[in-house]
C-alpha cells in the first residue's frame, strides 16, 4: 500500500513540473509586419524576416454577376534566398484565370516541334476530318 502511495506521489510531482522553456538559438526575427483588412472584403499584408524572406499580397472581393462569376482578385509577390544562395522572386496574380505565377526560376516548356505545330494548325483548319468514320456491318 505504501509503495502505491509513493509511486502515485512521484507521478504527481513529475507531471506537475513546469515544462522546459523554449530556447531556439536560430530564431529568425520578424523585421516588419503589416496587415490591413477592410469592410469591403479587400485586404493587404506584407512582411519581412531577418533571413531575407519578403512577401506582400493584396486582394479585392468581386461582386457576383449574372453567371456567378464573382470571387476574389489577388496579386502579390514573394522572395527568398534558396539553399544554393540564389535569390528566388515570384510575382503572381490569382483571379478568374486561376493562379498565374511569373519568375525567372520557373521552368519553361520547350517549343513545339515544327512538324507537330503544322499538324495542329491543319487539324484546327479542318475540323470536319476529325469526325470518326462509321463502320459498315
Amino acid at each position: 500500500m505504501y509503495k502505491l502511495i509513493f509511486l502515485a506521489s512521484v507521478a504527481v510531482v513529475a507531471l506537475g513540473a513546469p515544462p522546459k522553456a523554449y530556447n531556439n538559438p536560430n530564431e529568425i526575427p520578424i523585421i516588419s509586419l503589416q496587415s490591413e483588412v477592410n469592410a469591403d472584403g479587400s485586404y493587404k499584408y506584407s512582411y519581412e524576416t531577418g533571413d531575407g524572406i519578403r512577401a506582400e499580397e493584396s486582394g479585392v472581393a468581386r461582386a457576383a454577376g449574372p453567371n456567378d462569376e464573382g470571387g476574389e482578385a489577388v496579386q502579390g509577390q514573394y522572395s527568398y534566398v534558396a539553399p544554393d544562395g540564389s535569390s528566388i522572386s515570384l510575382v503572381y496574380t490569382a483571379d478568374e484565370n486561376g493562379f498565374v505565377p511569373q519568375g525567372s526560376h520557373i521552368p519553361v516548356a520547350p517549343p513545339i516541334p515544327e512538324a507537330i505545330q503544322r499538324s495542329i494548325e491543319y487539324n484546327l483548319a479542318h475540323p470536319e476530318e476529325d469526325q470518326p468514320q462509321k463502320r459498315r456491318p
